[in-house]
């Protein structure tokens, strides 16, 4: 088990709710990341709010770094123990989560994974 954060119904901060949840293994072209450090951005206040539809339940959050913990099938360039850093789909509000082996980049040496956690989303929609 390990620990998210759940929207359930749209509105303000309170409807976020922590919770347990289970996670599963990761599937084909996917790996496990436990997150180090998870970014904070307007849009995860959209979504939460529902000015930007996201389908009920969800995991919050589109950002974050940390360490890969499991590997999938068929993922060759992604392997247990490397630094990660992501953004996108949504569920980085949480301590471990599943994510496509395509949507995470190394962390270069000397980055920490707040850094990297803060800036991914940020510097694609500045790109």
């Amino acid at each position: 088990m390990s620990k998210a954060v759940i929207v359930r119904e749209h509105g303000g901060p309170q409807v976020l709710s922590y919770e347990d949840r289970a996670l599963a293994a990761p599937g084909p072209g996917e790996v496990s990341i436990r997150n180090r450090a998870i970014g904070l951005n307007f849009i995860d206040t959209y979504q939460r709010s529902g000015l930007y539809k996201v389908p009920l339940p969800f995991v919050a959050g589109n950002e974050g770094a940390g360490e890969v913990t499991a590997v999938g099938p068929g993922v060759d360039d992604v392997k247990v123990g490397d630094r990660v850093t992501y953004s996108g789909p949504i569920g980085a509000y949480a301590e471990e989560r599943l994510m496509p082996a395509g949507r995470t980049a190394p962390i270069p040496e000397g980055i920490d994974f707040e850094t990297a956690a803060a800036v991914t989303l940020k510097g694609i929609t500045a790109y």
